[in-house]
């Protein structure tokens, strides 16, 4: 059978959500091979196996940590050379995005960004995707070479499937060009204690109908009370009352999570191109003639602070 490499998004050796979902898609083209780079790599492979990795292909080198993505792009070509794959699966971030591409660059073939799902096909993988703003779903192919596929989280179930997870040491030469912008500090960020955004199972976002700051309160105890994220529109975001991070939509950041909230959020274009292929939408707005409501499996229409906080009382209850 084919391999499938599946480049693994890891801090310190502990796995991250969206690989394990790409483990689920690569199996329906092949077996899995995963590449797992920088410090705590080789803690991945137990989790990494237990999810269908049939080998581990682990490099711990200083490089990945000391400097920008080049490193990990050479990496990631290295692994594509010794193990001749039908194609290669990375989750959709910034920085992994950029990875994808310099690779599909480098090894002479094509890169399929955000897919939604990703199927054998009789000429090669075929990737689907949401575009124009989720107003269509296309199917497309890389026509020459590996095709490198960046799929968003939440696109696939995690399925446990128990495989060798074998390791083995990836031998990587870095040129000079990995070298050549170096990492001189970091930040830690502040966590909020929630799910990160894009990663999310649930999303609980608030807009202009929140009217302040102060109000989103509200949208962060229905978002706590279901261990969801929180979301903002780019009209709350505007207006100061919400970090830029969270802002969901065209100017924002994309998200598909099983279940996306919004409250007092109308429904432009801009923000519904960040968040129509999420799997069951439920929109609060007292405007019956709101546009989201185009979209939505379920509708309210209701004032969000009557609404929201029984709803989030009626959550606490039944877990009660």
């Amino acid at each position: 059978m084919a391999d499938v490499v599946v480049y693994v998004d890891h801090v310190d050796g502990a796995v991250r959500k969206p690989t394990l979902e790409l483990l689920t898609l690569a199996r329906r083209l092949g077996e899995p091979v995963a590449v797992a780079l920088g410090a705590g790599a080789a803690g991945t492979a137990r989790v990494l196996g237990e999810h269908g990795a049939v080998r581990v292909l682990v490099s711990e080198a200083a490089e990945f940590g000391e400097f920008l993505v080049v490193p990990k792009v050479e990496a990631l070509q290295a692994a594509v050379e010794a193990v001749s794959p039908v194609a290669v699966l990375v989750a959709s971030s910034a920085e992994a995005k950029e990875v994808a591409a310099r690779l599909a660059l480098r090894i002479g073939s094509g890169v399929l960004t955000d897919a939604v799902d990703v199927e054998a096909g009789a000429e090669g993988p075929v990737a689907t995707q949401s575009a124009f703003a989720a107003s269509f779903t296309t199917k497309s192919r890389v026509s020459r070479g590996v095709p490198v596929i960046t799929v968003k989280p939440n696109s696939a179930p995690v399925e446990p499937s128990p495989a060798a997870g074998a390791v083995e040491e990836l031998s990587v030469s870095f040129s000079e060009g990995a070298r050549g912008t170096k990492v001189v500090s970091r930040t830690p960020r502040e966590s909020s204690g929630r799910p990160e955004l894009t990663e999310a199972a649930i999303v609980v976002s608030g807009g202009r109908g929140v009217n302040g700051a102060e109000n989103f309160a509200v949208i962060e105890a229905l978002a706590d009370s279901l261990g969801a994220a929180v979301g903002a529109s780019r009209a709350a975001v505007d207006a100061g009352w919400y970090p830029h991070t969270n802002q969901v939509g065209q100017t924002g950041k994309s998200v598909s999570p099983q279940l996306y909230i919004a409250s007092g959020i109308s429904g432009a274009i801009q923000h519904r191109a960040g968040m129509q292929t999420s799997k069951t939408i439920v929109a609060v707005n007292k405007d019956a003639e709101a546009p989201i409501f185009d979209l939505v499996d379920y509708g309210v229409v209701g004032d969000l602070f009557d609404v929201v906080p029984q709803l989030t009382e009626e959550i606490k209850t039944r877990k009660g």
